[in-house]
């Protein structure tokens, strides 16, 4: 779900969403940071020594496409935030599950984003290191946000949410 899933995210604590601080979920990774962590170790891999492939002049279409898909996808996903009145920055409420628009085809759209800016900046860069740290990226978007979250939507909207998980895939 890009950076921010079905509902608003918290940068408190783990313990903080433990105690049931309210309607916001405690990260163990910051989404972007889950993302752009291994994006800047590639980025900075390539140049201390250089890409051990070319990844040839396709890439750059493919990268402007996927920064593009990134920008029209993680903006339908925030504007629907606005109009159905639910929190969109971290450490604000979640008042609702969203499960029309891009929610509809995923659970996460946000991170699907930001996995696809990810590989759309590796592609235009180019970096072949960051482009074999993508799944690095995935996992930890999954431990650090999905995994904490999923528990979250669990307790705070109970069957509603499970109805949702159950209908809707985790990415794509």
């Amino acid at each position: 779900m890009g950076m921010f899933p079905l509902y608003a995210r918290s940068m408190s604590s783990p313990r903080d969403a433990e105690r049931g601080d309210g309607r916001v979920v405690g990260f163990r990774l910051w989404p972007p940071v889950a993302v752009g962590g291994p994006l800047l170790v590639g980025l900075l891999l390539t140049g201390a020594v250089g890409d051990p492939v070319d990844l040839g002049g396709w890439r750059v279409p493919a990268g402007w496409a996927l920064v593009v898909a990134f920008v029209v996808w993680n903006g339908w996903a925030l504007a629907l935030f606005g109009r159905h009145r639910t929190g969109l920055l971290p450490g604000q409420p979640t008042s609702t599950i969203l499960a029309e628009g891009p929610f509809a085809v995923s659970r996460n759209p946000l991170y699907v984003g930001l996995l696809a800016l990810h590989l759309g900046v590796a592609l235009l860069a180019p970096s072949a290191w960051s482009l074999l740290l993508l799944p690095v990226a995935a996992g930890l978007l999954h431990w650090g946000a999905i995994v904490p979250e999923e528990r979250f939507l669990t307790r705070e909207f109970g069957d509603e949410y499970t109805s949702y998980a159950a209908r809707v895939r985790r990415w794509l």
